[in-house]
C-alpha cells in the first residue's frame, strides 16, 4: 500500500485517560480516538504502550471514516511529519529516556513513520493550552499535583509534581492520606475528634480502625483509592469537622507554597498574569481553592484567576504547528 503522509499527530496522555488526534493540512482535526491512563509511573511500561496503542488505532480509524479512504486503518505505510506527546510520567531526564523509549515502541508497532517527534511533560502541554499567549501559571490538583509556568519570551518552569511516595502535596491523593492519618491518631488519642473514620471507613466496607491499618499495607490499597478519600474530606469540612477543615487549609498552602515558587522565579509577583487552576480538587473543592486564591492575590496582586482557554490537546496541536512552521520545539 502506498505510504500515507499527514502533518500532525498529537497525543495527550494523562494520569486517568489518553486522546490522540490526527490534524491534517488544513489543521482540522480529521480523526480522534481515547484511552485510559498511560501513566507508566502508575501502570507499567507495557499496560502505558497498550493504552497509546488504543488511543492512537482509534485515532486512526476514525481519520479513514472521515477521509473517505477505507485503506488507512490497517496501519501500514503511514508517515507524520511532526507527532507531539505531552505524557504524564515524564518529570526527570530519566522518566524522558523511558518515556520517549515507550513512544518509539508504540509507533513501530503502529507502523507509523514519524519525521520529527515532540515527546513533553502533559502539565507543560496542559499550561500551553489554558494560557494560550502571555505569562501564565496553571496549578494542576486533582489525583496529584504539579504547577507549571511561562513567562511572555517562552521561558517555563515547574514546581511540584514529584510524585505520590515523597509531594504531591495539595493533590486528591495527599488529602486522602492526610484524612487516613487523621483517623489512626484521633484513634489514638493523639489527634483531636473527628467524623472522618466513620466516612472513610463506610465508603471502604471496613468495619474498623484496624481493618483499615490492614487495608493501608494490602494490595487494595491504590493511590486512585486514597485520592477518592479527599470528597469525604470536603464534605466533613461542609459539616464543621475541624480536622477536616484543617487538612483542607493545609492543602491549599501547599498549593500556594508551589503557584508563589513558580511566580517568583519567573518575576511575575509585581505584574499582570494569568492563573490557571485545574484538576478534581481545584475545581470542586471550593476552600482550597479560595485558601490559594485568597493567598496568592495578596502575594501577587496582579494576578487573573482565568479559565482555562483551551483543553490541553491544543496545546500539544500548537507544539506541533510551532515545529511545522519553523519556529522550533523545545523537549524535542
Amino acid at each position: 500500500m502506498n505510504d500515507r503522509k499527514i502533518p500532525l499527530l498529537a497525543v495527550d496522555g494523562g494520569g486517568t485517560k489518553c486522546l490522540a488526534v490526527f490534524v491534517d493540512e488544513q489543521d482540522v482535526i480529521v480523526g480522534q480516538g481515547r484511552a485510559g491512563s498511560c501513566n507508566y509511573q502508575g501502570i507499567g511500561k507495557e499496560a502505558a504502550a497498550r493504552e497509546l496503542v488504543q488511543a492512537i488505532r482509534a485515532a486512526m480509524e476514525d481519520a479513514a471514516l472521515n477521509r473517505d479512504d477505507a485503506d488507512w486503518p490497517a496501519g501500514l505505510g503511514i508517515v507524520v511529519e511532526c507527532a507531539v506527546f505531552g505524557l504524564a510520567g515524564l518529570d526527570t531526564e530519566h522518566d524522558r529516556k523511558k518515556v520517549r523509549g515507550i513512544v518509539e515502541e508504540v509507533l513501530q508497532r503502529l507502523h507509523i513513520q514519524v519525521n520529527h517527534l515532540i515527546v513533553e511533560n502533559d502539565g507543560f502541554a496542559a499550561l500551553l493550552g489554558a494560557v494560550e499567549a502571555g505569562p501564565g501559571i496553571l496549578a494542576i490538583a486533582g489525583t496529584g499535583s504539579i504547577v507549571y509556568g511561562i513567562d511572555e519570551h517562552g521561558r517555563s518552569v515547574r514546581a511540584g509534581g514529584w510524585g505520590h511516595r515523597i509531594g504531591d502535596e495539595g493533590s486528591g491523593y495527599w488529602i486522602g492520606k492526610q484524612a487516613i492519618a487523621a483517623v489512626l491518631k484521633a484513634h489514638d488519642g493523639r489527634g483531636v475528634r473527628t467524623r472522618l473514620g466513620e466516612w472513610i471507613l463506610s465508603h471502604l466496607g471496613l468495619p474498623d480502625v484496624e481493618a483499615l491499618f490492614i487495608w493501608i499495607y494490602s494490595s487494595e490499597y491504590s493511590v486512585e483509592k486514597v485520592a477518592e478519600l479527599s470528597r469525604f474530606v470536603t464534605m466533613a469540612a461542609l459539616a464543621g469537622d475541624r480536622e477536616a477543615r484543617s487538612i483542607l487549609t493545609c492543602a491549599g498552602d501547599e498549593l500556594f507554597l508551589a503557584v508563589s515558587a513558580v511566580a517568583g522565579r519567573l518575576d511575575l509577583q509585581n505584574r499582570r498574569f494569568k492563573l490557571v487552576l485545574q484538576g478534581g480538587v481545584l475545581q470542586n473543592d471550593g476552600y482550597v481553592r479560595q485558601r490559594l486564591i485568597d493567598r496568592i492575590r495578596k502575594y501577587a496582586p496582579f494576578v487573573q484567576v482565568d479559565k482555562a482557554k483551551r483543553e490541553p490537546i491544543y496545546g500539544i496541536i500548537a507544539k506541533g504547528h510551532a515545529y511545522l512552521k519553523g519556529e522550533g520545539a523545545a523537549g524535542s
